[in-house]
């Protein structure tokens, strides 16, 4: 069995950002697996701009934003095994790849999760109907388009407004695709106001909140879907039913954190994130095995998945130098108003990024992180949205005791 002081799982932007970082500090001995032929994780196929402008300062394609961190891989000489598959992880950090060479096993010090996170697919909505051809999760149309230059259809309906749906609207209708409506089963978008902005009212595709999809029609290809409004309780209005006739049908319906890896070893989910429960160094409950990037919560912006796995080093780093980590026994809980937050947990004795999303829009609204009747940090935020994160610093001299600390959000 092979041994080496670091294991990252998944060569995406978390992935290679955090060997950089780690490589940067002095950890010489990374081994990153990657289970596609080449590193750069989804960020191969999103041609489009909008990249960069947080970590770089300039705008950039995914693929250049990702080419950045290979080029620094390959100048660290950071292994990288691509096509190598982990089957499993252990809790005591034994790593089991499938490659073309056969089986590998690994011993690690520490292991860094950044798998990354995966699509609903329609099994997941139970949409009654047919099983025909011509329906397309929006991730894998933008694969075979923008990877594989093949085109997905020509008389569009997406269910959906996640951000890679709404992007897909736009780039099949620069493909000459007849895009003839987004619907959104929520009374909100969920995507981000941007991609609303450029990707459907640029070219003027309807979005129809608080509507659903609730059947699909066709024997061997789609031909169309029944839509219908949804009430309060996501139910399908009796009465709204209407028919729209279509030949694909693109899903954008919310990503999963793909953390079966993580479950293996033993590593405790949060039911809010679908991703593990971490500390202020992204340390989760199995000692040596950190997460970070989608695989821990879902991220608006890669330039913030870059970020949280550079900053998850410094606690790998420390983790290798010192044989551990302080306890983190400082709980952060939240209001009905917070959808989920990271980290979940704190020792008091460290500075620390706090990343945050809201249940629903909640406009100008001010958030206040609170010890008992003391107050850590209080800031205001213009415009929040479900869509975007909200993240911002904690000063650790503000906390002063081991009580457990709570987090709010008020309307102003």
């Amino acid at each position: 069995m092979h041994k080496r002081d670091v294991v990252i799982i998944g060569g995406g932007p978390a992935g290679l950002a955090a060997a950089v970082e780690l490589k940067k500090r002095g950890v010489d001995d990374i081994l990153i697996f990657e289970r596609e032929k080449q590193p750069g994780g989804i960020l191969r196929q999103c041609i489009h701009d909008g990249f960069g402008l947080t970590r770089f300062g300039q705008t950039l394609s995914g693929p250049e934003y990702s080419q950045r961190f290979i080029d620094e891989v390959d100048e660290l000489q950071i292994e990288v095994l691509t096509d190598a598959t982990v089957i499993d992880l252990t809790g005591d950090k034994v790593v089991t790849a499938a490659s073309r060479d056969g089986l590998i096993q690994v011993q690690a010090r520490a292991v860094i999760l950044t798998m990354g996170c995966r699509e609903r697919t329609r099994g997941a909505l139970a949409i009654p109907g047919q099983r025909p051809s011509g329906i397309y999760n929006a991730g894998v149309a933008q694969s075979y388009m923008n990877l594989y230059n093949t085109m997905v259809g020509k008389e569009v309906i997406i269910m959906g407004s996640g951000d890679i749906g709404l992007i897909m609207a736009r780039r099949m209708t620069l493909e000459g695709a007849h895009v003839k409506a987004v619907f959104e089963v929520l009374p909100y978008p969920s995507g981000l106001p941007r991609n609303i902005e450029q990707c459907l009212n640029d070219y003027n595709i309807p979005l129809y909140l608080s509507h659903s999809v609730i059947n699909i029609k066709g024997d061997t290809r789609i031909e169309g879907v029944t839509v219908a409004e949804a009430g309060a309780d996501m139910k399908p209005v009796p009465g709204t039913e209407k028919d729209f006739t279509c030949d694909t049908l693109v899903l954008s319906v919310g990503l999963i954190p793909e953390n079966e890896l993580s479950l293996a070893a033993g590593v405790t989910l949060d039911s809010r994130t679908k991703g593990a429960f971490v500390d202020e160094n992204y340390q989760t409950d199995v000692p040596g095995v950190f997460a970070a990037g989608n695989v821990l919560h879902v991220h608006d912006l890669v330039d913030f998945v870059s970020l949280e796995a550079e900053a998850l080093a410094a606690g790998v780093e420390e983790y290798l130098n010192c044989g551990g980590l302080s306890p983190c026994e400082v709980e952060i809980g939240t209001d009905s108003n917070i959808g989920h937050i990271i980290p979940q947990s704190v020792s008091g004795e460290k500075n620390f990024r706090m990343s945050l999303r809201v249940k629903r829009p909640m406009g100008r609204c001010r958030v206040v992180v609170s010890q008992g009747d003391t107050t850590v940090k209080s800031t205001v935020v213009p415009n929040a949205i479900p869509a975007e994160m909200i993240q911002f610093d904690i000063d650790a001299g503000n906390i002063l005791s081991k009580e457990k600390i709570e987090v709010s959000v008020y309307e102003q």
